[in-house]
């Protein structure tokens, strides 16, 4: 009787030891709202095996913009920053940059006045930044930059303008079952080199926008060149084409924040079974942005008009999130 009365003590107290973990709340910098509760009661309904919602392991699929819904996009997209960086990097080997557009006004430090030119400028400020070299050497480039470039209001590394819930969430459906992706218009190459470290998002499970490459012999060595040629566009339309090609699987789960993300959130909703669209809406001025329907950068407007008249989610980050960044923890 002793020896049974201590296996009960010892199981009461592995059960007791067990309750914190038990009852810790996954998505800590959440607020308690309905975004908090429609992201548990999804997830809860596609992992309870005997569900009629029930998802096997192997279908649950979760795809995210990067920009403006995993870390912040203002006042410039990051990418679009890392390309002015080298420009005046590269200026010492044009000369003629001091004279020609939108190069001039950008070694000015007329960032307005080189943008004016619209896509054209910006495609002619990306080629000659992110091509002519090999893959590797860009991979080298973009980790050199990260690790040392820092954002222009907060003087953050970009890789701290990241959002603390989002890594929780991203962490949540890992644990439960799901694989993540990245689904952006930015570069894939561009992410590739710090989404792990980042985001606990491998290099494999990152769909971006590309640019051309063509196989080379340089001494002898099998290289990759990037050549300033575009290849695919992963924005609008794009993304459910991205998705497709790069992942073969629907989403059951997907989050973006702007236009550029409705037709990813419509390709999700157009399965079967229970789904989960999510918009991050920046309503919070005073510890990051608040823009939307007008706005040049992250867009807000059809989309959230869609989710709206769809039930989707929308997260107020204002109200939903306690906390935006890892640094204000």
């Amino acid at each position: 009787m002793k020896l049974i009365r201590l296996f009960s003590i010892a199981a009461l107290f592995v059960v007791i030891l067990r309750l914190p973990a038990l009852a810790a709340d996954a998505l800590p910098s959440w607020n308690d709202g309905r975004a908090k509760q429609s992201i548990v009661a999804s997830v809860e309904k596609v992992t309870k095996e005997g569900s009629p919602d029930f998802v096997p392991v192997a279908e649950r699929i979760a795809t995210f913009d990067n920009d403006g819904t995993l870390w912040a996009e203002q006042p410039i997209y990051f990418q679009l920053a890392f390309a002015l960086d080298r420009v005046k990097a590269l200026a010492p080997q044009h000369p003629e940059w001091k004279d020609k557009e939108p190069f001039a006004s950008l070694l000015k430090g007329d960032v307005k006045g080189a943008l004016a030119g619209g896509e054209p400028a910006i495609f002619q400020i990306v080629m000659a930044t992110h091509a002519g070299m090999t893959t590797a050497e860009f991979e080298q480039i973009v980790k050199d930059w990260i690790a040392t470039a820092k954002h222009p209001t907060t003087k953050r590394f970009y890789t701290e303008m990241v959002y603390q819930p989002m890594l929780e969430l991203l962490v949540y459906l890992r644990a439960n079952g799901f694989k993540t992706f990245i689904v952006s218009g930015g570069g894939i190459e561009f992410m590739r080199p710090w989404t792990e470290k980042a985001y606990g998002i491998p290099p494999e499970q990152v769909v971006g926008s590309s640019i051309k490459t063509k196989f080379e012999l340089r001494d002898g060595k099998p290289v990759l060149v990037r050549l300033a040629e575009l290849n695919f566009i992963d924005d609008k339309t794009g993304k459910p084409v991205g998705i497709n090609q790069h992942i073969g699987r629907r989403p059951i789960f997907a989050f973006g924040n702007s236009d550029g993300d409705q037709q990813m959130l419509e390709w999700t909703a157009a399965g079967s079974g229970t789904r989960f669209m999510g918009l991050v809406h920046h309503t919070d001025a005073d510890r990051e942005w608040a823009y939307d329907r007008k706005s040049h950068i992250g867009t807000l407007d059809k989309a959230l008009d869609e989710a709206n008249a769809k039930g989707w989610t929308v997260v107020d980050m204002k109200k939903d999130w306690k906390v935006i960044f890892p640094f204000e923890k």
